[in-house]
């Protein structure tokens, strides 16, 4: 599980003309916006207010981990290849040519992508297909 430093989306906010004082978290996954201000005043002090913003964000990262790992790769209806983490890729160069590649795509870890691009003009459809395939299940650790 990744452990955050200590100031990790933990941020001070002091304005004392509205009377303000207190810790905001702020934190983003998916899409989806996550917040909460813990104020000096009603956790009981400024070292209270930081002991609560930390222990809230480290409950948020605890169930994003919990849910990263309980993710499971479904074929997208917008899936043309059949095989979750496959897609075949066309680069079209300033000259005008286009090149074709299956690609294989993974995660080896969290925060880390791998992608392997094999040639249909080199290989062939039907073989840089398999390769990728083939590099895909490895590349996860799975063999379906």
């Amino acid at each position: 599980m990744w452990a955050p430093d200590d100031t990790y989306a933990i941020t001070r906010i002091d304005l004392p003309r509205v009377g303000t004082h207190g810790w905001q978290v702020r934190m983003q996954r998916r899409g989806q916006r996550y917040g909460k201000f813990f104020a000096d005043r009603q956790c009981g002090g400024m070292r209270r207010s930081y002991d609560a913003a930390k222990k809230w964000r480290d409950g948020l990262i605890r169930g994003f981990d919990a849910e990263a790992s309980a993710r499971v790769c479904l074929k997208s209806a917008r899936n043309s290849s059949g095989v979750v983490g496959v897609s075949k890729v066309v680069v079209s160069a300033s000259n005008g040519a286009s090149y074709h590649f299956w690609q294989a795509t993974w995660c080896p870890a969290p925060g880390q992508r791998r992608c392997v691009k094999f040639s249909v003009k080199r290989h062939g459809d039907r073989q840089a297909f398999q390769l990728a395939v083939e590099a895909r299940r490895e590349g996860v650790g799975t063999v379906d």
